[in-house]
């Protein structure tokens, strides 16, 4: 199926957007043209965009975006109203959605060995071109995601990121039965969901004094929640790190059983403090995972219904972008922080 871009390209559509003008900088309210689809693009309208921490990072410049102005935002939930030449896998009116990897250049030995994640000319989605954080938007079709359609628009949007980083970090823990998760935010609110339907335990760590995040967590499945610094009543056979704190390593470790495994799933992280060899010993692994794969997703949401996922949100209108990432900064979001733009037309 090939549509045509635009019912008339030479008439200027306008759409409101926050951008990010400078890192540090509150982003600013905008009305600006409506993009236009090109080969193989398609242009959404944004009904849903989830409000991701690596947004933050690169908002307050701990990743220094390749651009700007920039609209941020990479868990995109959005209606095709227009697909640009050469569109074969979506029409006007299908929902998809946009998650963080939004391009790769299909030749480097990581695209051909099937590790399209680590791709040397990746684009990503709200950091090399404009995200969610708007009206509308346009993506390539070929990293678009089609949703399960029993998830309600706000609800899908945290599965975008949280989810498939979720997702992938969960597999890059292997086969662990007493799993911890550190930071107890979007994505681990999604992925205990999922380690509990596959059998395994939870153990959920929160900053020191978040009841409310270890009590939503024990409401998740968690059979025990405490503050980052304890040690958990048994020892763990993985432990998955998704706050961005590099001091959460060595605590990691340390809750480590023999052969276990450290994921650290954020893009960004504070610097790891040393530590003795022996939290390492007795073969333990200390790993990453990076960005995400279109299998990632296409598993991923076709596991999420079977479980089936039922994330928490905070919604939040377009307008309130800074509003949404300021909390999410103090660390007050339960669950995950969702935008949706207003429907009435732009002036």
């Amino acid at each position: 199926m090939v549509a045509r871009p635009d019912a008339a390209p030479l008439v200027t559509v306008r759409m409101r957007a926050m951008l990010l003008d400078e890192p540090g900088q509150p982003l600013r309210a905008a009305v600006v043209d409506r993009p236009l689809p090109g080969p193989r693009q398609l242009l959404l309208r944004v009904r849903a965009c989830g409000v991701c921490r690596t947004d933050l990072h690169v908002a307050d410049g701990e990743l220094a975006p390749p651009r700007r102005p920039l609209v941020l935002g990479h868990e995109v939930v959005g209606i095709v109203v227009a697909a640009g030449a050469g569109v074969q896998r979506f029409a006007p009116g299908d929902r998809v959605g946009v998650p963080w990897l939004g391009w790769t250049c299909g030749e480097c030995r990581y695209c051909r060995g099937g590790r399209e994640n680590l791709c040397d000319r990746a684009r990503f989605t709200g950091f090399h071109v404009d995200g969610g954080y708007a009206e509308y938007a346009v993506a390539d079709e070929r990293y678009a995601l089609p949703l399960p359609p029993a998830l309600a628009d706000d609800a899908a949007a945290p599965l975008l990121c949280a989810g498939l980083i979720g997702y992938r970090s969960l597999r890059a823990a292997g086969d662990a039965e007493c799993l911890g998760l550190y930071g107890f935010g979007a994505a681990a609110h999604i992925v205990a969901q999922v380690a509990r339907y596959e059998g395994r335990r939870v153990f959920a760590f929160t900053r020191a004094g978040d009841e409310e995040g270890q009590r939503f967590a024990r409401e998740l499945g968690a059979e025990w929640a405490g503050a980052s610094d304890e040690r958990p009543p048994v020892e763990l056979d993985a432990a998955i790190i998704y706050a961005p704190a590099g001091a959460l390593v060595p605590a990691a470790l340390r809750a480590l059983g023999k052969g276990g495994t450290v994921v650290c799933a954020g893009i960004h992280m504070s610097d790891v403090p040393t530590f003795p060899y022996a939290l390492l010993w007795g073969e333990r692994v200390l790993r990453s995972v990076a960005n995400l794969t279109r299998r990632d997703g296409e598993e991923f949401l076709a596991l999420a219904p079977l479980v089936p996922v039922r994330t928490r949100v905070e919604r939040y209108p377009l307008a309130l972008a800074n509003d949404a990432l300021a909390r999410l900064r103090r660390g007050e979001v339960t669950g995950a922080a969702v935008l949706v733009p207003d429907q009435s037309p732009a002036p």
